[in-house]
């Protein structure tokens, strides 16, 4: 991979190149993660019920460059379409985070170079995640994700 160095600190999103744009995922599995919103407060639930596709021991979609295909609601995150997204995707999104004009956390593999850095701060959904192909949607608001 030829990642220019530090590329997040003095590119905009918009002129990353499609590498260095697939680089800032930090492999949390996070956005991967079926929400719920609470219609009276419109208040986000991020839920433990992992995408069909989630593969929970590496944290990643198990058919990514198809994966509309097979997930038509996948949505396929881009410069353009961030603005209307952020909102959901997790506080810790390095998309969501560089787009508020904010650096990406002490722990992100871009920052420490171990690809490991997200699991062992502690940041990750390895093992932690439930399939939707097993979870009724009517019981996805008893799978709560509760961080820390």
């Amino acid at each position: 991979m030829s990642l220019r160095p530090r590329y997040w600190e003095t590119l905009p999103l918009t002129e990353m190149t499609p590498e260095e744009w697939e680089a800032l995922c930090d492999g949390c599995g996070k956005c991967c993660l079926n929400k719920l919103e609470d219609i009276d407060t419109e208040e986000l639930i991020f839920t433990r019920v992992a995408c069909r596709l989630f593969d929970d021991s590496s944290c990643r979609c198990a058919n990514y460059t198809e994966r509309k295909r097979h997930v038509p609601e996948c949505v396929v995150l881009t410069p353009r379409n961030l603005d209307e997204i952020a909102y959901w995707m997790p506080e810790t999104c390095a998309y969501r985070l560089l787009h508020n004009g904010q650096s990406l956390p002490d722990w992100h593999p871009l920052v420490t170079g171990d690809p490991a850095s997200t699991r062992k701060a502690g940041m990750s959904m390895q093992g932690r995640t439930v399939s939707e192909a097993v979870v009724a949607l009517e019981d996805w608001e008893d799978y709560p994700l509760e961080e820390g």
